[in-house]
C-alpha cells in the first residue's frame, strides 16, 4: 500500500520490473522513444526552432472543446505508479477517465480537478500520501493501479476553449499478481441536495474489495455550521442499518469541533498525509458569495473491506439558530476511491457539462 515501502523495506529490494513513462514526449512509452519530436510536427516548435529535435518539442497536447484524448494506451501486464497533470481551463469540465484490460465501463470518471482534491475549479495546495497538489497548479497522483493487459486513459474537454494539457504517467512493466485489485474512482454531485435526504458518496459496488477514500466539496446555501451529518458504510448486504456510522462530518475528516480555530474563530485549514480540510473558499463579497470547502480522507491505513456490496452515504446536516439540527440544501459533490476484484461493470451516468459547471 502507500507509503508502506520504506516501513516494510520493499524499496531496497530488487525487482524483475521495467520503468516506463508517457507524456507528450513519449506518447507510447517505448523504450528509446522520448525527445523525439522533429521540428515542425512539435506543439512547440516555434519555441525549439533554434534548438532542434530533443529540445521540447512538444511538451503538451491540446484538447479542443468537445474533444476526447488519449492520454496513454498500455497493452501489456504492469502498474501505474504515479501520474502528474497541469490542465489549463476548467477543471470541472476535463473529465478523466480509465479504463482496465479492455473494459468498455471506465473504472475511473471524474473532473480532474476534483480527482486530486481541488472541487472548486481553484487551487489548493495539498501534501498528502496518495495525492499531492503543488504551486501552481501540479496535480500528482500515487495511488497505485495494477492491470493485466491494458491500461487506456483519456482525457474529455467539455467546455467551450481549447485546453492545454502538460502530464506525465510513470508506470512499471511487470507480472500482476492474482490478488491485486482494480483501482477505481467514482464522482458525483447533487446541487441543491434535497430536503432530508442523505447524499450518496458511492453506490453499486459490488463484488470483494476495500475502500480507499473520499475527496467531499461543499458549497454552504445556510449561515451557522453545515458538518453535523454523519458518514455510514453499508457493507455486505446491509440495508436499513449501516456497519461502519461516524459522528459527524469533521470527525470523519480527521478534525473537530467545526474545523475552528480557537483563536481566530474562523476555519482553519490544514493538509496531513490522512486527512485534511485544504481548502476555505470565503465570500469577498459581490459575485463571490457562497462558503465553499474541499475535504479529504484517505484509509490507507484502515482500508474499508467488503466481500459482497458497498454502499456509502453522508448526511447533509447543520445547526438552527436555536442549536437543533438542520437538514441542509447544499451543492455538494464527491469522489470515492475503492479497490475491487474486477473492473467497473457499470458507473451512474456523469451529469452534464452544465449541471457540473461551478457558478
Amino acid at each position: 500500500m502507500i507509503g508502506m515501502e520504506l516501513q516494510n523495506g520493499s524499496l531496497c529490494m530488487l525487482s524483475d520490473e521495467t520503468s516506463r513513462s508517457i507524456s507528450p514526449e513519449n506518447l507510447t512509452g517505448e523504450k528509446g522513444g522520448g525527445a523525439r519530436a522533429k521540428i515542425g510536427e512539435g506543439i512547440a516548435s516555434d519555441k525549439a526552432a533554434k534548438l532542434g529535435e530533443g529540445w521540447k518539442v512538444n511538451p503538451f497536447v491540446r484538447a479542443e472543446p468537445g474533444q476526447t484524448l488519449v492520454l496513454a494506451d498500455i497493452r501489456e501486464s504492469g502498474c501505474i505508479r504515479q501520474m502528474w497533470f497541469t490542465p489549463t481551463g476548467d477543471w470541472r469540465s476535463l473529465i478523466l477517465r480509465i479504463y482496465w484490460d479492455n473494459s468498455p465501463v471506465p473504472s475511473v470518471e471524474c473532473p480532474i480537478g476534483d480527482f486530486f482534491g481541488c472541487g472548486w475549479g481553484k487551487f489548493c495546495q495539498i501534501s498528502s500520501l496518495a495525492v499531492c497538489v503543488n504551486p501552481g497548479s501540479g496535480f500528482n497522483c500515487y495511488w497505485p493501479m495494477p492491470f493485466r493487459s491494458r491500461a487506456l486513459i483519456t482525457i474529455e474537454n467539455r467546455d467551450d476553449y481549447p485546453s492545454n494539457i502538460y502530464y506525465q504517467i510513470n508506470y512499471s512493466i511487470m507480472e500482476t499478481p492474482e490478488n491485486a485489485a482494480y483501482f477505481h474512482a467514482q464522482f458525483r454531485r447533487v446541487n441543491p441536495q434535497p430536503y432530508k435526504e442523505v447524499y450518496t458518496i458511492a453506490d453499486g459496488i459490488t463484488g470483494k474489495g476495500h475502500y480507499v477514500g473520499t475527496a467531499l466539496f461543499w458549497g454552504a446555501n445556510t449561515n451557522l455550521w453545515w458538518g453535523e451529518g454523519e458518514i455510514k458504510f453499508y457493507l455486505d448486504g446491509d440495508t436499513e442499518y449501516p456497519t461502519i456510522c461516524g459522528t459527524g462530518t469533521e470527525d470523519y475528516f480527521g478534525g473537530s469541533y467545526d474545523f475552528m480555530n480557537r483563536e481566530t474563530h474562523e476555519y482553519q485549514e490544514f493538509t496531513t498525509p490522512y486527512s485534511g480540510l485544504p481548502q476555505v473558499i470565503r465570500p469577498r463579497g459581490g459575485y463571490e458569495s457562497q462558503q465553499r470547502f474541499s475535504m479529504y480522507r484517505w484509509h490507507i491505513t484502515d482500508p474499508i473491506h467488503f466481500k459482497e456490496d458497498l454502499r456509502v452515504t453522508i448526511q447533509a446536516l447543520g445547526w438552527r439558530t436555536d442549536r437543533g439540527y438542520l437538514p441542509l440544501q447544499d451543492d455538494i459533490a464527491s469522489v470515492a476511491f475503492w479497490y475491487q476484484q474486477k473492473p467497473a461493470e457499470h458507473m451512474p451516468p456523469l451529469p452534464d457539462a452544465e449541471y457540473l459547471r461551478i457558478h
